[in-house]
């Protein structure tokens, strides 16, 4: 059965690090692009990360540079390594295979000034 869990969220002040994770079902998670995505309130949800299955990535600019996007196949999880966080990261992560509609319940991820 399709199943994504996000965790790792949590409360951090400015300039800190969360380490985000992922467990994704073995069906839904082999051979695919797996993405991060962030959900404010009152903004859009906006792409931040994406990795491929042999482990290319990609990056919003806003994030370039502080995140940093992984998967371990092996383990069917993928990770998110967040650092110098700001209040503007603010949100709920989720993650997502790529060209599917598979959504979990999402991680708060809150930073403070």
């Amino acid at each position: 059965q399709v199943q994504l869990v996000e965790s790792g969220g949590g409360l951090v002040q400015a300039g800190g690090s969360l380490r985000l994770s992922c467990a994704a079902s073995r069906s839904i998670f082999r051979f695919y692009t797996m993405a991060w995505y962030r959900q404010a309130p009152g903004k859009q949800r906006e792409l931040v990360a994406r990795i491929t299955y042999g482990g290319g990535t990609n990056y919003a600019d806003s994030v370039k540079g502080r995140f940093t996007i992984s998967r371990d196949n092996s383990k069917n999880t993928v990770y998110l390594q967040m650092n110098s966080l700001t209040p503007e990261d603010t949100a709920v992560y989720y993650c997502n295979p790529e060209g599917y509609d598979y959504w979990g319940q999402g991680t708060q991820v809150t930073v403070s000034s």
